[in-house]
């Protein structure tokens, strides 16, 4: 535990560790037991979420059975109970063991963004926009001050990728640990693995078909993702094997890419359903 963001609350610290703490950061009060079943699962949880978060958060945890005043104050019927404190009161709480999605949505709305939280939002806003090299240099610079950012590197990977820097995109693609950006990063790997192999001349052009997958690579690093889906889609319709699904899957990676807020992803989505099956 680091006993600056996660202490153990009792009767006698309460009011000062979490009453009074809570008007500088918020508090997360954990009323918990030993032979609770379904505290032993939310705890580790809760646990790492107040680690990551960094001194934005604090969690307290308090044992009923030891301090079964404090749980008949702030009316504890069920464990686990989670109470958030903020500027000295209780303003959100839930019951029972959640999974880490809840708890994250849970905490999100008790802690302001992060400046490297507002900058990822305002660099992804400029990834829907297709303004690939301005999301490029906000990402640049959240990466200079925190290099581990695995969503950093995959908006700058889709960012180079958009604009032709293959080689650049797979190293940050590559930096990108399993997590919930990995499927993502694994997803766009074809595309990146298919442009930078195109930019070393490293394609062989024995066919017809191998000259639109180099041509529709080409299009892709420009930028131009409607028409290299074109002509992957068209290369899909002669031969839905084309390079062991190498086709297929630079198709997923560029659309992946283009965002599904874009209408186009979905029309070329169901382009590609249709084709497929």
């Amino acid at each position: 535990m680091t006993p600056e963001f996660i202490i153990d609350a009792n009767e006698l610290n309460f009011e000062y560790e979490v009453v009074a703490f809570s008007k500088n950061v918020p508090v997360l009060v954990d009323f918990w037991a030993e032979w609770c079943h379904p505290c032993k699962m939310l705890s580790p949880l809760l646990e790492r979420l107040v680690q990551e978060a960094n001194g934005s958060l604090r969690l307290a945890k308090v044992n009923i059975d030891q301090n079964p005043n404090l749980a008949m104050q702030y009316n504890v019927r069920s464990i686990p109970t989670v109470k958030a404190f903020v500027d000295g009161h209780v303003t959100a709480e839930f019951v029972g063991a959640q999974p880490e999605a809840r708890l994250r949505e849970f905490i999100n709305k008790l802690t302001p963004p992060s400046p490297l939280e507002l900058d990822l939002e305002k660099a992804n806003g400029k990834i829907a926009a297709k303004e690939w090299s301005d999301a490029e240099k906000i990402l640049r610079n959240m990466l200079t001050q925190n290099p581990n950012l695995d969503a950093a590197h995959l908006g700058l990977a889709k960012s180079l990728l958009a604009q032709g820097y293959a080689s650049e995109a797979l190293t940050h693609l590559d930096e990108i640990p399993a997590g919930r950006a990995f499927n993502t990063a694994a997803m766009i790997k074809p595309y990146a693995e298919a442009l930078d192999s195109l930019q070393n001349d490293e394609i062989l052009l024995e066919t017809d078909l191998d000259a639109v997958f180099a041509n529709s690579l080409r299009l892709a690093g420009q930028g131009k993702f409607p028409l290299a889906l074109d002509g992957l889609l068209d290369i899909l319709r002669e031969n839905k094997l084309y390079r062991n699904k190498l086709a297929h899957n630079v198709i997923l990676g560029i659309l992946e890419i283009m965002g599904n807020e874009d209408p186009q992803t979905r029309e070329y989505r169901a382009e590609l359903a249709t084709v497929l099956f």
